[in-house]
């Protein structure tokens, strides 16, 4: 259900802004978005786990709002963070 340090680092590695960039909204946004593909295929087999069910909309109203966020800052890395991670808006 969660993600490996190894999956979690090549994420860094993949959205860092820099060298020892670890939290920039494009990083939390990926890991977010990892942790949320993971528990939605949780759900697939475990239809009634209204526990994780709970952290899953937690997790995606965590997402929208760092969205959200990097949006007005900068459109430019929200377009292109979007874009890489596949994401409808």
């Amino acid at each position: 259900m969660s993600i490996t340090a190894e999956r979690k680092a090549e994420l860094i590695k993949t959205h860092a802004r820099g060298e020892a960039d670890t939290g920039s909204a494009e990083v939390q946004v990926a890991i977010l978005s990892e942790r949320i593909a993971n528990l939605t295929e949780h759900f697939k087999t475990h239809k009634k786990d209204n526990h994780s069910r709970r952290g899953l909309l937690k997790l995606v109203s965590q997402r929208r709002s760092l969205l959200d966020h990097l949006k007005m800052s900068d459109v430019g890395r929200y377009q292109a963070l979007i874009e890489t991670l596949g994401l409808r808006r």
